[in-house]
């Protein structure tokens, strides 16, 4: 049976560690090594037979870089190596974003034990998301379902306006800010 060559994307020796202590014990997972700049893993996917990425998402001082790297690589390569985004990051944007940039999964570095089956899943061709992801992209969209008016009350309350203030902010009366305030209550949790 082939090993899933597995190559990691990662700057922290820390995480270095600990992922490739959790891969090595895995009899039908190979180690690939690990790259720690967006050049380094577009090379090392060119060069070697990479089975599955493994990409953080914050490589250097350029927050987005592993993104940009996943970017790259679909760009090279097509479809045929899956992209496993693995961050302590959990914005709705960079989730967002790196499903845009090419990746089959999302998990924070929080989950790290799941890798094994996410890597197993990605190399099947399986599409998953992990629970981490699914609860963000839950939230989002429901989130669509606000109006634009009740997505500027929202953005407020959650920046810590009390209704007053939002009210005074918007030109609004307290009734009205204090109905589509229960409006968006029953779209976000019904």
């Amino acid at each position: 049976m082939d090993k899933i060559r597995v190559l990691l994307v990662e700057d922290d020796p820390f995480w270095i560690e600990n992922i490739s202590r959790e891969l090595r014990v895995e009899a039908d997972i190979a180690w690939a090594g690990t790259a720690s700049t967006r050049e380094e893993a577009v090379q090392v996917v060119a060069q070697e037979a990479i089975d599955v990425v493994l990409m953080d998402i914050n490589l250097t001082e350029n927050r987005l870089d592993g993104i940009e790297a996943a970017q790259d690589i679909r760009r090279e390569f097509g479809d045929r190596i899956p992209i496993i985004m693995l961050t302590s990051l959990k914005e709705k944007d960079v989730v967002m974003t790196s499903f845009k940039s090419g990746a089959v999964n999302y998990i924070t570095k929080a989950s790290y034990p799941d890798i094994v089956e996410a890597i197993r899943a990605a190399h099947r061709g399986r599409a998953s998301i992990h629970p981490d992801a699914a609860a963000i992209m839950r939230q989002e969209v429901k989130l669509m379902d606000l109006s634009p008016s009740e997505r500027e009350i929202y953005e407020l309350k959650r920046q810590g306006y009390n209704k007053t203030q939002i009210s005074e902010r918007l030109h609004k009366s307290l009734n009205t800010v204090k109905t589509q305030l229960r409006s968006i209550r029953n779209k976000l949790f019904p």
